[in-house]
């Protein structure tokens, strides 16, 4: 199979996790800033932190990398409504949430990126 077929397979499943993701969060987590879209980011990042280290470290395809950092992921994480939603927050008058959400965003996703990454090779230190 061609890895662009990989990568929609990827695409559909990941969509479909960032919308049942961001509409648990929207539904259950009330207040200004857009918990659907931190949710889906945050845990997007340590997803991608965990899969990183894992891949560096067991063999697999370049489709099995494709479908999942570039299909599945790709369309999971929401930086471009992230940048819609801040840039709203913003034109809204809401400064000071708009600067938060930016933080919390790009502080906790990098951070869960190095706790993702680090879990994972803890964990396959200890599976080996």
């Amino acid at each position: 199979m061609p890895t662009i077929l990989y990568i929609a397979i990827g695409g559909a499943a990941g969509a479909m996790l960032r919308y049942s993701i961001s509409a648990y969060a929207y539904r259950n987590f009330h207040g200004p800033l857009p918990w659907g879209t931190l949710a889906v980011n945050l845990i997007g990042c340590f997803a991608i932190g965990v899969l990183w280290n894992v891949f560096e470290n067991l063999a697999h395809s370049p489709n099995t990398r494709a479908l999942i950092f570039i299909g599945i992921l790709g369309a999971f994480t929401t930086f471009s409504t992230f940048g819609i939603e801040s840039f709203h927050l913003f034109r809204q008058g809401e400064i000071k949430l708009g600067i938060l959400n930016i933080l919390i965003s790009n502080i906790g996703g990098i951070g869960l990126v190095a706790v993702g990454y680090f879990v994972s090779k803890y964990l396959l230190k200890v599976l080996k």
